[in-house]
């Protein structure tokens, strides 16, 4: 049985290995981020500093948003049904999407794209926002780019809404979402020597490889626990907080 702290440090770690995937969907927005800003500003990682923090609060909000609102959607629906028949059947679709991140994060599997594909429908609404909010003059306006930028398509974030989902609750699923946002922050927020040595670190085969493998040992885990799950279930009925895999 996995505590709520060891669920939000897999979280964490989710984020921070499988933050290569993060500098190909999000590095081009970071990059953007800098036109219409001052060059003088542009060439000073320090003064560069509160424009990039406030993107990554914003991004890392909408991921707790979400997060809180898989929760809450889970919660609904457990308190909706018997926990006999709920709880093992959300162990099974975390564990899967667990399973599907660690062969999506190795580049084994990239069956969650599909996933992706489908939010690119929601994506094209929101997209013109954040480009009404472009060029970036202001850490406020970073902010509200990283808000809207934090709904962009991605199938690793969609993965992690799916654990938020059987997590207990919007408290529990915020958590864990935000843990994993905070996995995901140094790569966006490294720059200069460290930031290279990163990203160089993490597109690295067998960091990826490793950081699938650890995404799918715990959904394997998960597995094995769904039977035990529908033993156990009426007595997580109000106190499922242990995350997906309780």
């Amino acid at each position: 049985m996995l505590t709520l702290e060891l669920s939000l440090a897999t979280a964490f770690f989710t984020g921070l290995l499988g933050s290569t995937h993060c500098i190909g969907m999000c590095g081009g927005i970071v990059g953007a981020l800098t036109m219409g800003i001052d060059p003088s500003v542009r060439q000073s990682r320090l003064q560069m500093l509160p424009y990039l923090s406030a993107y990554n609060i914003g991004r890392i909000s909408s991921y707790t948003i979400a997060g809180g609102l898989a929760g809450f959607i889970g919660q609904q629906f457990l308190n909706a049904t018997t926990p006999d028949v709920f709880v093992p059947i959300g162990h099974y679709v975390s564990a899967f999407f667990m399973i599907a991140l660690g062969l999506y994060l190795g580049n084994w599997w990239m069956g969650l794209t599909w996933l992706e594909k489908a939010g690119s429908h929601v994506w094209k609404r929101i997209e013109p926002l954040g480009r009404g909010l472009l060029p970036v003059r202001s850490a406020g306006n970073a902010a509200l780019v990283g808000l809207l930028w934090g709904w962009l398509p991605c199938g690793m974030v969609y993965a992690m809404l799916s654990w938020a989902l059987m997590s207990g609750g919007p408290q529990q699923g915020a958590y864990i979402m935000l843990a994993f946002g905070a996995g995901t922050l140094p790569m966006l927020m490294a720059m200069g020597s460290v930031g290279a040595w990163l990203s160089r670190s993490t597109r690295n085969a067998w960091v990826r490889k490793l950081a699938g493998a650890i995404a799918m040992a715990f959904g394997i885990y998960s597995l094995v626990l769904g039977g035990h799950a529908g033993h156990s279930g009426h007595q997580n009925h109000n106190s499922a907080i242990s995350g997906p895999y309780m």
